[in-house]
């Protein structure tokens, strides 16, 4: 996109906003880098220059725009379409592999040598693996800064920084603000919204900073119908692990939904996040035991959410299926609802193979009860920690009240995640993942596809064998065979996880609506 300058000058001229993230608007008379849909005025074609992503900008010696703030842009749509070792380096990048591992962990983790993999992000991106995670320590900076009273220096190894020298540097140099600068400035735009609107009696609770707890907005792309996506979230919860509240966590004032909240399996500890839809943001409060897990748990979140999908581009190519138009034209901007551990969903995967949402749920919270780590939760009823592969791997399979063949099922499926021998996560290869999960006992299409779909994020994962895609087909006229569905799906690619999710919400079950 970003070498098709043409293109880019009228998505900036037009300020077009499905491009923030996709290229970055670079302006030479000044200096500084924007996103496309920056509210200034555009400068002159001759003046602009297009990059990839804000690492290259800054790789390049340009700063980040005060206005548009182009460093909280959603990320690129094209990783969620791409299984390449350049989209699946990105996507462990914005998990924080490269600041808890470095670049020779990111490099093992996809098979490559340091030296492939740094050609292959600079030739496509701009910018190295080094230059791409520093970005991102940048952006968590900002966030801590401005979202938090926590001191600089704590600011500074919680963002990633190696030292405190370095975490100054590098926020004037991609902010042209010192960091004390960077939450003055936040301060006072906070108390000037706050008396425009007058509502001293509707302050948040944690207004002046609780403990722990960082409050923040994640951008996404419009349009998002938060129904399928917060209701499938809901319906399906495991009890102690996730909730949904009808009120969202701190005393937000005037809030239209409710909130869903869960806990997380952190790198350097655990947390807890709160998660609601709101006009053009997801509200977003993060209570972490360390926050040197802001970086993880946010890509987490965002990933769980798919808030970096475009929906324009997904919802354009299924309109060109007569059958499909009607449910897109009356709820655009589906999301497919993923998963914060992709191991979680797997095993969940198994224990829902043919029984209802019900028993899947109280299958998982039998064994969040008996294997979960206990956490303490203040603010509402979440008890656990999903158990990891590991503490599943030795249990007794006496012990689960499930049939023979699923208790085997299980048990092979937690041994090889646990020894190993199975890998789902950001650095998976999807087709690889889909081959070793069909070998291991008792896995067929519909399981690996449900995991290929809302573990490991692939966006053309289909569930033609699937009762409520079939019943659904056979009701818009379409065929209902898992071989003719799959003929006819041809034409949805490489959409067909968000046709499926269209096809879905044709059924008035509780994952297609938000709890009142």
């Amino acid at each position: 996109m970003y070498t098709d300058t043409e293109r880019c000058v009228r998505a900036v001229r037009s300020k077009d906003a499905r491009f923030d993230g996709v290229f970055f608007t670079a302006v030479l008379t000044t200096r500084i880098y924007c996103r496309p849909s920056c509210p200034v005025v555009p400068p002159k074609a001759e003046n602009m220059v297009f990059h990839p992503s804000a690492a290259s900008c800054q790789r390049a010696g340009f700063r980040a725009c005060k206005r548009c703030r182009p460093d909280t842009s959603p990320g690129s749509p094209e990783w969620n379409v791409r299984a390449d070792a350049v989209a699946r380096a990105m996507r462990l990048i914005q998990d924080g592999i490269v600041d808890r591992e470095g670049v020779p962990g990111l490099a093992a983790r996809l098979g490559y040598s340091t030296r492939q993999i740094e050609r292959q992000l600079l030739a496509e991106l701009g910018a190295g693996p080094l230059a791409l995670a520093r970005a991102q320590r940048a952006q968590t900076a900002r966030l801590l800064i401005e979202t938090t009273p926590m001191p600089m220096a704590e600011v500074a190894f919680a963002a990633g920084f190696s030292s405190i020298r370095t975490f100054n540097d590098t926020v004037r140099e991609v902010f042209a603000l010192a960091p004390g600068e960077l939450r003055a400035r936040a301060t006072r735009s906070a108390a000037a919204r706050h008396s425009t609107t007058r509502a001293a009696a509707a302050t948040p609770a944690d207004a002046v900073g609780t403990p722990g707890v960082i409050t923040l907005r994640l951008p996404y792309r419009a349009p998002l119908n938060p129904s399928n996506l917060f209701g499938h979230l809901a319906a399906t919860a495991v009890p102690g692990v996730e909730e949904w509240l009808p009120h969202f966590p701190g005393g937000e004032a005037g809030t239209p939904t409710g909130a869903y909240r869960r806990t997380l399996t952190l790198p350097h500890g655990h947390g807890i996040v709160a998660l609601a839809p709101r006009t053009d943001h997801i509200a977003c409060r993060l209570s972490l035991t360390d926050p040197r897990d802001l970086t993880h748990a946010i890509s987490r979140c965002r990933w769980m959410l798919d808030l970096d999908a475009d929906p324009v581009a997904v919802d354009e190519q299924l309109r060109t299926d007569p059958s499909l138009a009607p449910l897109v034209d009356r709820a655009p901007g589906r999301r497919v609802p993923r998963t914060v551990d992709a191991a979680e969903f797997a095993v969940r995967a198994v224990l829902g193979q043919q029984v209802s949402t019900a028993a899947a749920r109280t299958h998982a919270a039998r064994l969040v009860t008996a294997h979960g780590v206990p956490i303490d939760d203040p603010e509402g009823g979440l008890t656990h920690l999903f158990p990891t592969p590991e503490a599943l791997a030795g249990l007794d399979p006496e012990s689960l009240a499930l049939p023979r063949s699923r208790r085997a099922t299980l048990l092979s499926l937690v041994r090889a995640l646990a020894d190993g021998s199975l890998s789902l996560g950001p650095a998976t290869d999807w087709d690889e993942a889909r081959a070793r999960l069909l070998a291991l006992p008792g896995f067929g299409p519909w399981t690996t596809e449900v995991i290929a779909m809302r573990a490991l994020g692939d966006p053309d994962a289909f569930l033609p064998g699937d009762l409520g895609v079939r019943r659904a087909a056979a009701g818009l006229g379409l065929p209902s065979t898992p071989a003719a569905l799959t003929a006819r799906a041809a034409r949805w690619r490489p959409w067909r996880a968000y046709a499926v999710q269209y096809l879905w919400a044709t059924d008035s079950h509780p994952i297609n609506h938000l709890p009142t």
